[in-house]
């Protein structure tokens, strides 16, 4: 419940806090600071060594560094391979999650032992989900999943030591149940706040994490391969993104201080669902909205053309001047995640009957580069994001809004629990940078 004289006294408060946090660009700039971990380039500062994943966006020209084609691999093994392999008979993501955790691909009885361990640890502590889920829900479902780590190491006889053993149990465990707690959170929402029905699910050991995932969401549990398949991929997409990203560097500097898993993984969930990080889809789904309300043929390109330029101009939808779903901190020329989730979502927008849908998405994926370029008038070449088509999957496979970003968190906790395990094994300092004082 908030407090009104609390709220007066901030605002009242509020300019003069502003006033003594605020530190000019000037100073970052004289003191050689690099923002945010970013030198001026938007290259990152160079922090750590892994062996998880690699990112590439460029290559070496004669000692010059060229845009090029963006690469994903997890542990050495192209990301677009995994899922070729993967959806051949289903169970992707549990076998990427194997080769991301233990560091190399499972073969057959190692593949069927993992899936035994996963299934029969997808099940909760007794009364946890009217005890802890149903108790206090909302729509921010990312801080209701973030609650229940949180719980769950109240029920963990074992929360310490902060061991490879120990860590490594406690990650399968998570990485078991995070479909439940973000499908449950959500439900406990729509029944509590938005007066929905209510209905839980149980997954079934012997399915899938996609499988499961839609089965729990819907009402009468059904679901086709082709949805399937196409939650798989986006889930290996999403999955792992190298060591840099804010919410896996965000659990590695947590465990580099000694602390449980759970708090590891809560802290990185805080850090997920971060507009600039996690929520970045949503924001696509917003515009493309905004832009079906507003231009009156969606299969004109000029006049979509002309539409996003109002939006680049701050003329339209949120002001900001942003096309979101395109640019990237790494990739230039292209971001391997969405060429190959763009593929999946060609095959299921046929099948849903969304094509005009899918045109006006082409639409904006080819012109909204060249626009973004010629308003910028640097020569970054700029790409359409994983973000640009994963809230369109979601959309089409029924999965609402509230847990789009949850949705990365169910992939992205194989990632983090890797790297978690590699900051324990390799590594036994504190991350501690250094901040300067400019009083």
């Amino acid at each position: 419940m908030r407090n009104s004289t609390l709220e007066e006294y901030v605002l009242e408060q509020e300019k003069l806090c502003q006033k003594n946090n605020y530190i000019s660009d000037r100073l970052f700039n004289e003191y050689g600071v690099n923002r945010g971990l970013r030198d001026e380039n938007g290259k990152g500062v160079l922090t750590g060594l892994t062996s998880i994943s690699k990112i590439s966006a460029y290559d070496n020209k004669r000692g010059e560094r060229v845009p090029a084609p963006g690469r994903l691999s997890y542990r050495g093994h192209n990301v677009g391979d995994l899922i070729d392999a993967a959806l051949k008979d289903g169970f992707g993501f549990e076998k990427t999650a194997y080769l991301l955790i233990f560091g190399e691909m499972p073969d057959e009885t190692e593949e069927k032992r993992f899936r035994e361990v996963l299934g029969e640890n997808r099940s909760l502590p007794t009364d946890f989900v009217s005890d802890v889920i149903m108790h206090a829900p909302t729509g921010d479902i990312m801080n209701s999943i973030t609650k229940c780590i949180l719980s769950l190491a109240s029920y963990d006889d074992k929360i310490t030591p902060a061991d490879t053993s120990n860590s490594l149990r406690q990650c399968i465990e998570l990485t078991a149940v995070f479909p439940m707690l973000a499908v449950y959170s959500y439900h406990a929402y729509n029944h509590q706040k938005k007066r929905g029905s209510m209905y839980v699910h149980r997954p079934l050991p012997e399915l899938s994490a996609a499988a499961n995932i839609l089965r729990m969401l819907r009402p009468d549990t059904e679901f086709t391969e082709l949805e399937e398949q196409v939650l798989d991929a986006a889930l290996i997409l999403h999955m792992e993104h190298g060591g840099g990203n804010n919410s896996t560097f965000t659990t590695r500097v947590v465990t580099s201080s000694g602390s449980d898993t759970y708090s590891a993984i809560a802290a990185a969930m805080s850090s997920l669902k971060g507009p600039k990080h996690g929520g970045a889809n949503i924001k696509v789904m917003d515009m493309m909205r905004n832009i079906r309300d507003n231009v009156s043929d969606i299969t004109d390109r000029a006049e979509v053309e002309v539409y996003l330029k109002r939006i680049l101009d701050k003329q339209a939808f949120d002001g900001a001047g942003l096309i979101y779903g395109m640019g990237h901190a790494i990739y230039t020329v292209s971001d391997p995640r969405e060429v190959i989730l763009k593929q999946y979502v060609e095959k299921l927008a046929a099948a849903k009957g969304r094509d005009e849908d899918m045109e006006l998405y082409r639409t904006v994926e080819e012109t909204a580069p060249q626009l973004i370029y010629e308003k910028r008038g640097n020569g970054k070449p700029v790409c359409p994001n994983v973000d640009f088509y994963s809230g369109f999957v979601y959309d089409m496979l029924g999965i609402p809004t509230e847990l789009y970003t949850p949705l990365f968190a169910v992939a992205r906790i194989a990632g983090w629990s890797a790297h978690r395990i590699e900051e324990l094994t390799g590594n036994s300092k504190i991350i501690r940078p250094a901040y300067m004082s400019v009083i």
